[in-house]
């Protein structure tokens, strides 16, 4: 079987591009490649380096090189009735756990089982140097002071290249089910918000038109309690969850720049922003189809003390990214030149000046 460890060869990547002071364009799967800004660089393919290096189901602890498809992941963990705790999406057949770590993107259920960077327990990678680091571990416990492996979630490829990480695993629910109750968006947060302090077994809630879905996953006996307490109707799509985390609900199809707004759970409706509204996590995340200016909906984001991501662009001149104070810049490039000194990685991509 050949060796698909290729940690060395993409060290001597990087260590070429600081001698020949060329920019470098870290590639995976390239199924989330809409994200975030457009970068330019010599290409550096991940993909072929792959494998699950380390499966302890007792220990809900795996490890994989970050050129592990996601599917191969998943499925991994399905055999021994296990799963990632974020849900993360595919957005393709060609999703790789690499990607899925550098653009830190969480399912419905992040507000509780956890978000990506509650998963990761340890990372390997190559730093702007051409040195091959490892950070963290593979146990709950084993990091004094801050977790710096935690600083590769959502980093865009801007810190390193990811060459294997270690993920918390969480038992596959015993059963599943999803409520609906038609409602206004108004009430729909204002009962969220009082579920969210509940201890229910909640893995899911969305509004959209007119209708909140409440997904319970538990035991049997904890999601029966729970359906009794709730009421409401029984909702029978099966796809229902996996087409609002892979952005193919009809909702998402609809035309105009979608926004994903992150606000307190409990922020009332964003009524001076007109358009198309999808509610997840329970009021957390807000996605919103507009045609109004960036500025406006950043602002009225900024006053609830949210932010906003452009996700789905049409005008290259705006930025993806919520952008930073003066003192998150300075944190920002702290951490920048401490990885990559010499501007290697995916220069642009998280944002412009970085």
């Amino acid at each position: 079987m050949p060796d698909l460890d290729k940690s060395n060869e993409l060290a001597l990547h990087v260590l070429d591009a600081i001698e020949n002071k060329h920019k470098l364009n870290i590639i995976g799967g390239s199924s989330k490649i809409f994200y975030g800004n457009q970068t330019q660089g010599a290409p550096v393919q991940i993909e072929g380096h792959s494998g699950i290096s380390n499966y302890q189901p007792g220990e809900l602890v795996i490890t994989a090189r970050a050129g592990t498809s996601l599917s191969e992941i998943e499925s991994t963990l399905a055999e021994k009735n296990q799963s990632l705790i974020f849900e993360p999406p595919h957005f393709g057949k060609t999703a790789t756990l690499g990607g899925t770590i550098a653009s830190g993107i969480d399912g419905s259920s992040r507000p509780w089982t956890g978000a990506v960077k509650d998963a990761v327990l340890g990372v390997k990678i190559i730093n702007g140097r051409g040195d091959i680091l490892r950070f963290g571990g593979e146990v709950m416990k084993n990091v004094a002071g801050y977790d710096v492996s935690r600083l590769m979630v959502g980093s865009m490829g801007t810190l390193g290249i990811l060459l294997e990480v270690s993920l918390k695993v969480l038992p596959l629910s015993k059963k599943t089910i999803t409520l609906m109750f038609k409602t206004t968006l108004e009430k729909a947060i204002q009962r969220c918000s009082k579920l969210n302090n509940q201890c229910l077994p909640v893995s899911g809630m969305v509004y959209y038109d007119e209708q909140l879905y409440i997904r319970l996953s538990g035991n049997e006996s904890s999601v029966d309690s729970a359906q009794n307490y709730l009421g409401g109707e029984h909702h029978l799509d099966n796809d229902f969850w996996s087409s609002i985390r892979e952005l193919t609900h009809p909702f998402f199809k609809q035309k105009g720049r979608l926004w994903r707004i992150s606000v307190p759970p409990a922020t009332p409706p964003m009524n001076g922003l007109s358009g198309h509204w999808l509610i997840d996590w329970g009021g957390a995340q807000r996605w919103l189809i507009s045609h109004l200016d960036a500025d406006i909906i950043r602002g009225q984001t900024e006053a609830v003390h949210g932010h906003a991501t452009l996700f789905r662009n049409d005008n290259n001149d705006i930025d993806v990214f919520h952008p930073l104070t003066p003192a998150q810049k300075h944190l920002h490039e702290v951490v920048k030149n401490a990885f990559d000194p010499h501007r290697l990685f995916n220069p642009g991509r998280l944002y412009k000046y970085f």
